[in-house]
C-alpha cells in the first residue's frame, strides 16, 4: 500500500505538478532509482525548461539539467 501512495505521488509530482519545486515531489524524485530519477527529470524538464532545475535533476553547478 505504502508503495502505490509513493509511486502514485511521484507520477503526480513529474507529470502534474504546477511547479518543479513541490518539496515532497522533489525528495522523491531526488531518492528514486537511477532509471526513475532519469524519467522523471525528463519530464520536468520538458515541461519546466526555463527555470533552474529542482535538485536531484542539476548538474554539478546546479543550473543546468542533467
Amino acid at each position: 500500500m505504502v508503495v502505490l501512495f509513493v509511486g502514485k505521488r511521484w507520477y503526480d509530482y513529474v507529470h502534474k505538478a504546477t511547479s518543479p519545486y513541490d518539496e515532497v515531489g522533489l525528495e522523491l524524485n531526488s531518492r528514486a532509482p537511477a532509471p526513475l530519477n532519469r524519467q522523471g527529470c525528463a519530464q520536468l524538464q520538458e515541461r519546466f525548461a526555463r527555470v533552474v532545475p529542482p535538485y536531484g535533476c542539476a548538474t554539478g553547478d546546479g543550473r543546468q539539467w542533467k
